[in-house]
């Protein structure tokens, strides 16, 4: 397994967990619940598009937050996989405080909560089944033998943590891409946007939530970008 080391978290403003590595907040506290589905389910059109055996992947698993929402969201039969990549993975006191912010999210959280504390990272919530993949995502989304049909991109602020949004990694994001797969993320810097679209995105630049003016998402080209059947 390729080495990892605990999230560091600090708490501000009356209970937000900012990570002390990246110095950058894990979600508002006011609205991250309405965020990741304005963001990562709609911007991804999952109401739409969701069906048994959908395979979602991530860069970034921090609370876990983005799953429960795809958890909550998914009430179909059979069930989808959610594989999510993370160097460094939040205590499992940590993700519990944090989840209370979300009552919705946290009602359904104590199955992933108790694999967490118990060091399991595959585990079922709801009709999902998850995978956490621990380590540097520049080492073991390379070796991954997956496509993912959709791709939430949540890492840490570009400015903060570059090296989740290299032009290099999202290469392999487009590689480990299906047919017909799409991306959304909270961000909208240029460098981004440009590497996706390089690793075989038609990217659009749209409204952002809240305060956030733009966030990004697209659609892979009908073009082979990688070497996966």
């Amino acid at each position: 397994m390729t080495n990892h080391q605990t999230a560091a978290i600090e708490w501000r403003d009356g209970g937000i967990p900012v990570s002390s590595q990246f110095d950058d907040p894990y979600f508002s506290i006011a609205s991250g619940l309405e965020e990741t589905r304005h963001v990562f389910l709609a911007g991804n059109d999952l109401p739409a598009r969701l069906n048994a055996g959908f395979h979602v992947a991530e860069l970034g698993f921090g609370t876990g937050l983005n799953l429960l929402a795809l958890a909550l969201m998914w009430q179909g039969e059979g069930m989808i996989k959610f594989t999510s990549f993370e160097a460094f993975p939040m205590d499992a006191g940590d993700m519990r405080t944090a989840l209370d912010a979300f009552p919705e999210a946290r009602a359904i959280a104590d199955p992933m909560l108790q694999a967490w504390t118990q060091g399991l990272r595959q585990f079922q919530i709801e009709n999902v089944e998850v995978e956490v993949i621990l380590g540097d995502a520049r080492e073991t989304l390379s070796t991954w033998n997956s496509k993912a049909d959709a791709w939430f991109l949540d890492g840490f602020s570009p400015a903060k943590n570059p090296e989740l949004w290299g032009a290099d990694l999202m290469a392999e994001v487009g590689v480990h891409t299906a047919k017909d797969g799409t991306f959304a993320t909270y961000t909208a810097a240029g460098h981004v946007r440009k590497s996706l679209g390089d690793a075989g995105f038609d990217v659009s630049r749209v409204t952002g939530f809240g305060r956030k003016r733009h966030m990004s998402c697209g659609s892979l080209r009908g073009i082979e970008t990688g070497h996966l059947a």
